[in-house]
This record gives C-alpha cells, structure tokens and sequence, in this order.
C-alpha cells in the first residue's frame, strides 16, 4: 500500500491531492467545455512540452534524492530505522520529510489565492525535494532491480495513457469527478487496512485499484492541461502557473502510479 503505510513509513502526501489540485490554481486548471479548437499547434506543443520537460527533471531529481537517502548509510540513518520486530520505521527528522508534501499542498489551497508562475514553481520543486527524499524508504523494501523495472514499466504506461487524454476527442470531464470520488473511498480503504484489517489480500486489491483509478487520472489530468491551454489566452504569468501546476499534478499521479505497482511487481527485501 504505498499511498499510506504507517508500518513502514511511505508517503502519504502521495494522498495525490488530485481532488485538490483542479481548484489548486483558481480555474487555471478545471476543466473546460470541449468548445476550444482541437487543432494541434505550435503554441499548445510547446505548452506540454514545458510540462513534461519539468515532470522529467522533477523524476531525476526525486530519484537521485531516493537513491541518496536510501543508500547512503550517514543519510539513511537520519530518516530510518529499523524496529525491534524488523519492520522499517522513520525517525523524527523522517516522519517531518514524508509529510512534508502533503502540508504544503494543503497549505497552498490557503496561501496562494494568486499564484505566481515563481511561486508555484518553489512549491514545484519544494513537493519533488521532499517526496523524492522519502521514496528512499523504497531501496530497503525492494531490489534494486525490481524498482527499476517497475519504474520503466510505470513511463511506459504514463506515456500511452497521457497519449489518450492529449488525443482523443471525448470529453472525460465526468470519468475525472467519478476518479477523484473514486480516490477518496480508495485513502479510506488504505486506512481501514491499514488501521483495522491489516489483510494482504485486501491490500493487494486495493493496489490494483488504485493502478486503475491512477491510470484514469493521468489522461484526465493530461486533457486538463490541455483545455487550460486554449483558456488561458497566452497569459504568460497565467501559462506559468499552469505549467507548474500541471507538472505537479503529473508528477504525483506517476509517482502513486509507481508505488502502487510496486505491489505487484516490487521483489522484496524483507
């Protein structure tokens, strides 16, 4: 269960926050009706472009963070531990790091009631910094191998599915209210299993599920971005937000995408 798992310390601002993240930007990012013109052009690749490119950036830098804290004794020693009946836990500093991103996403709902393209990209890379530096708890549970096979597995499915939401022509306006209701009564299962069940078959379904529900969100969100595209008129204060609101959105959806396929495809260390 890697959205939330007291147990073993994972990460739970990966809460995705996609519920949230539609009314993050105050309309920069909800979705519109399909009256814009759906043509290609130079304007809206260079839009998704700038997202991808900051998603990407943001998975290496979140990446090396893992590896760092992960595998650097001095480092790891700072953010886990391990517990007397073997299980990995997090010290002070680590419990800090993992949530972390879910206050400042919340927190943001508050302070930024006017974003700016400069404020949101710290939030950016604040939300990156500090997931990325948690993940690390990854390389203790699993191989090597088994995370870097699930990672491409994981690209390749983000690449295919937000290749559906930039492409077609249906508007999945609906699919997303119904994947973000969807996502609320999957947090509640986690903590049900987590708190009271504790079944690793129920958990097992609730990974799949949530591979399901995250797959959905990556090509909504993708068709989200690109709607805000053809309603933000060339602001370009307005364009920068929403760059780094996107990149946010996808970032977080790849990475529950990531962990929750762990479930099924991650070889264990314990």
């Amino acid at each position: 269960m890697p959205i939330f798992e007291p147990k073993v310390g994972t990460i739970p601002a990966e809460w995705e926050t996609s519920f949230a993240m539609s009314d993050f930007n105050n309309g920069y990012a909800r979705p519109l009706p399909q009256s814009a013109d759906m043509s290609v052009d130079a304007g809206l690749r260079a839009f998704m472009l700038g997202v991808y490119n900051k998603l990407a950036i943001g998975l290496v830098v979140a990446g090396v963070l893992a590896y760092v804290t992960g595998n650097v004794p001095a480092v790891q020693q700072l953010l886990f531990a391990r517990m007397p009946d073997g299980r990995i836990g997090l010290t002070m500093l680590g419990m800090i790091i993992q949530f972390s991103p879910l206050v400042m996403l919340f927190g943001s709902m508050f302070f930024m009631k006017n974003p700016t393209a400069k404020g949101v990209n710290m939030l950016y890379w604040a939300v990156v910094a500090t997931i990325g530096a948690g993940l690390g708890v990854l390389f203790l549970r699993y191989t090597g191998g088994s995370l870097a096979s699930t990672f491409f597995v994981t690209a390749a499915a983000f690449g295919g599915l937000s290749l559906v939401g930039y492409t077609t022509k249906k508007d999945l306006s609906g699919m997303g209210t119904f994947l973000i209701m969807a996502l609320i009564g999957l947090i509640l299962a986690m903590l049900v299993n987590a708190f009271l069940v504790k079944s690793g078959m129920f958990g097992l379904v609730i990974s799949g599920l949530g591979v399901l529900i995250f797959s959905g969100l990556i090509a909504y969100d993708t068709q989200r971005l690109k709607m805000t595209y053809y309603a933000l008129g060339g602001d370009k204060n307005a364009m920068g937000v929403a760059t780094g609101f996107g990149a946010l959105s996808l970032f977080i959806n790849f990475i529950n995408l990531f962990q929750f396929l762990l479930a099924f495809m991650g070889g264990s260390r314990e």
